[in-house]
């Protein structure tokens, strides 16, 4: 983890270029400089929040993308949710309540930190920021529910379809996908069993069988969906063209 030496001015926040996201105007973005702290990077693999910290900070995906995840007594781990930018990271911190989950890097990635102790002022100044929150949270217990019943319901084939087109939505919304829909992230298959709860075997036939089939294309380094409708309508899955997401 490294301080930033001259991080963004809110003003001029990187994220007001993601077509996916609503820029904040611009007497909320010159409150959210009054309560910035700064940035920091992290390389593919860092620790950013453990389970059971007390949380200091709020902060906002600016670059990169987050596994979030938790974790049992004997190293097992089930990861939650990929962050992307735009995403909140340490909401619960804010309500004074320890991380129940870990956040880790999954490529390089470059974080705005907030000071904790403002978020009640933030709430009390800037009421539509406070909405904003309110949202993030409840769309965050929305993929979450999807994800569980892909861990309930769907076959194997419809999990990793889901996963795959549900991150190249997200990434092509945030600017980090490519053209036809190619996104460049290091995903292994040991995180993808992590995700979806499959053993390493079954995800790995099920990867090659998708590739046979032209659905997904899931190598080490890149994920490629080549026709997302096909592939959204096989896994059920409802793309996010319903407006722009909000982001602190």
């Amino acid at each position: 983890m490294l301080d930033v030496a001259e991080p963004y001015d809110c003003m001029n926040c990187p994220l007001l270029d993601c077509r996916g996201l609503r820029p904040l105007d611009e007497t909320q973005r010159a409150y959210m400089n009054t309560i910035k702290q700064g940035e920091k990077l992290f390389e593919r693999g860092d620790t950013i929040l453990r389970e059971d910290d007390e949380v200091q900070h709020l902060n906002t995906v600016l670059e990169g993308v987050l596994i979030r995840y938790r974790s049992l007594e004997d190293g097992r781990r089930q990861i939650v949710n990929f962050m992307f930018p735009g995403d909140l990271v340490g909401l619960q911190g804010a309500f004074d309540e320890p991380s129940s989950h870990s956040v880790e890097a999954l490529i390089s990635s470059r974080l705005c930190v907030f000071r904790r102790d403002e978020f009640v002022n933030l709430i009390k100044q800037n009421p539509r920021l406070g909405f904003d929150v309110t949202w993030l949270a409840a769309k965050e217990e929305t993929a979450l529910e999807s994800h569980i019943v892909s861990l309930g319901q769907r076959s194997a084939k419809e999990r990793v379809v889901f996963l795959a087109v549900w991150l190249l939505d997200r990434a092509i919304a945030t600017g980090l996908a490519h053209d036809n829909n190619v996104l460049d992230i290091p995903v292994t298959q040991s995180q993808i069993a992590d995700m979806l709860g499959l053993s390493l075997v079954h995800t790995n036939r099920t990867i090659r069988a998708l590739d046979r089939e032209g659905l997904v294309q899931w190598g080490t380094r890149e994920i490629c969906v080549p026709d997302m409708e096909k592939a959204a309508d096989f896994a059920d899955f409802e793309r996010s063209d319903r407006g722009t997401r909000p982001y602190i």
